[in-house]
């Protein structure tokens, strides 16, 4: 009994460590990407937003082809090796991952071949097709001849229950990825005084740059780990024989489902970009650049925002699943309704004030990465409640999916993008450029309210003491957003927001003085104890804090 406990205690400290490098991986991606966008855009100078739209369509259609690679197959390769590993037959996974990398590289192949030719079709806003788009389009091909390589090399280490390669390879390549975008930018817009198309399409090409570098590191920790995999492949019991087709096929049926709920949230936006431009030409008059400033207000400048929080909703996501996995495979049912209880606390804990803190400063902060506009700081105001319904979206999905109800989730999802479809122009008639928005938000509160209800009926899910807590940290929130709001309005009487120093002072003092308030709140109230247990209070007694 007390070697179990010893096992079990192994397996979650492996499952921590892994989560804290896939955190590290995911937050400091999205941060890089983030934080480059502030040099690269004043670069941009007048064409920046335009830029930004020829980026934010190409990047969405280069999403959809790379989910393929970057989410279903590395989760159902890393499921199929861990499978085998603990069966003793390491020999059966690395003749998976060998076989894999050949199918990858064919996938890689296919599929850049696909977007190069069909960038004409993939260009058209549902008017016309954009030649400057064709051309942004056509430079993300590169990417997708690596990216499949490099997911399947992430899903092999991950099968090893081994997160640091994937993290640091994740921060290797944004790292590459940034540092050629900034450098390409500023050579043609700044020194060679270029075209804003040429200094996109070298951009773009940064994200094979990237990927190469990704593969760089992880081939340095698969030489560095070969003499301990090959021990393990030496020792392994061979009583298992599996043909490389069968194996194909069990990765094929698992990964669908993920590689299908992955690509929501890339639906909605892939909705919008087909029909934002020619519903609103249809309703206002406006140059064609224009309206493609407006698309990219909400889909790369706000969007780019707020991503940085729904990441911390994509890491909860892939601590949940496997500890629900668990759960589910033994039939422990009280234990299930305990975590996806504890994952949504966490989740509104984290999601809420953080949501409603970007929301407070949606001025100077979008004046940081993107000069003074008070239209674009009014759509990531919007925005920034969108990051909950979206990151709740992304949670939910997860516990379905770990819970095997991934058909369920299809369903929701299919159900919830349906919903967006219809009310996408009412919404664009009624609001104008927030009608897209609005439309995501309504879609995602559908399938937010049918996944809890399932979760609820069908897993003993105690909405009511989530309902509970929630309230507390929604009024802790609202609190904390009318004070960081205070003191950004206090602070404009004598700094000046349309420029970004002051806007980064006035955002890092109005943040400080929010963070005090919702942590002080939720200690004294011992809110915080009770969502994030005896951790806070360990780090309260080591202050000689009395809560």
């Amino acid at each position: 009994m007390k070697e179990n406990n010893l096992n079990d205690k192994d397996t979650q400290d492996t499952f921590i460590k892994g989560s804290a490098w896939m955190t590290f991986g995911s937050i400091a991606s999205r941060i890089l990407g983030a934080l480059y966008i502030i040099p690269w855009y004043a670069w941009m100078g007048k064409y920046g937003n335009i830029a930004n739209a020829l980026t934010a369509r190409s990047y969405n259609i280069y999403s959809i082809f790379i989910l393929i690679s970057t989410a279903g197959i590395p989760g159902a390769v890393a499921k199929q090796i861990a499978k085998y590993n603990a069966l003793n037959e390491y020999g059966v996974g690395r003749k998976l991952f060998r076989k894999g990398l050949f199918l990858m590289a064919i996938l890689g192949i296919v599929f850049a071949g696909i977007m190069y030719f069909a960038s004409p079709l993939l260009a058209s806003n549902g008017s016309q097709s954009d030649p400057r788009q064709v051309a942004v389009m056509r430079s993300l091909a590169c990417a997708i001849l690596i990216i499949p390589i490099l997911s399947i090399m992430r899903g092999y280490f991950q099968g090893y229950a081994d997160m640091m390669p994937s993290a640091m390879s994740q921060f290797a390549e944004q790292l590459a990825r940034v540092i050629w975008m900034l450098l390409s930018a500023y050579v043609i817009m700044q020194m060679q005084h270029g075209s804003y198309v040429h200094a996109v399409i070298q951009s773009n090409l940064a994200a094979a740059i990237g990927a190469i570098f990704g593969i760089a590191v992880l081939v340095w920790f698969l030489l560095r780990r070969r003499k301990k995999m090959n021990s393990l492949i030496a020792s392994s019991n061979d009583q298992i024989h599996v043909s490389t087709g069968s194996l194909f096929v069990e990765i094929i049926e698992q990964a669908i489902p993920f590689i299908i709920i992955d690509a929501g949230i890339q639906l909605f936006y892939l909705f919008d970009q087909y029909t934002f431009h020619p519903m609103i030409a249809g309703l206002i008059k406006a140059s064609y650049d224009t309206i493609e400033s407006w698309y990219a207000l909400f889909a790369l400048n706000s969007n780019k925002l707020i991503m940085i929080i729904v990441s911390m909703a994509s890491a909860m996501a892939v601590t949940a699943i496997p500890l629900l996995s668990a759960a589910h495979t033994q039939g422990n049912y009280k234990n299930i309704s305990k975590q996806i209880s504890n994952t949504l606390d966490l989740f509104l804990f984290v999601m809420i004030p953080a949501s409603f803190g970007m929301a407070a400063i949606s001025t100077p902060i979008y004046t940081i990465f993107y000069g003074y506009d008070s239209l674009g700081s009014s759509v990531l105001y919007l925005s920034s409640f969108t990051a909950i319904s979206l990151g709740l979206f992304t949670v939910l999905m997860a516990i379905l999916q770990g819970l095997s109800e991934n058909g369920l989730a299809i369903k929701y999802l299919v159900l919830g993008l349906v919903i967006k479809i219809l009310l996408q122009y009412p919404m664009i008639y009624l609001f104008k450029i927030y009608g897209p928005l609005i439309s995501t938000n309504i879609g995602m509160l559908v399938i937010i309210f049918l996944a809890i209800k399932h979760l609820e009926v069908g897993f003993n899910f105690n909405i009511g003491r989530t309902c509970r807590r929630f309230i507390g940290i929604a009024v802790f929130s609202i609190g904390m957003f009318l004070i960081v709001e205070a003191v950004e309005k206090v602070m404009e009487t004598v700094l000046m927001p349309e420029r970004r120093i002051p806007a980064l002072i006035i955002v890092f003092v109005s943040v400080l003085a929010g963070v005090i308030f919702y942590i002080f709140v939720t200690v004294k109230s011992k809110l915080a104890q009770k969502i994030l247990g005896s951790k806070v209070t360990n780090v309260l007694s080591k202050f000689h804090i009395r809560a």
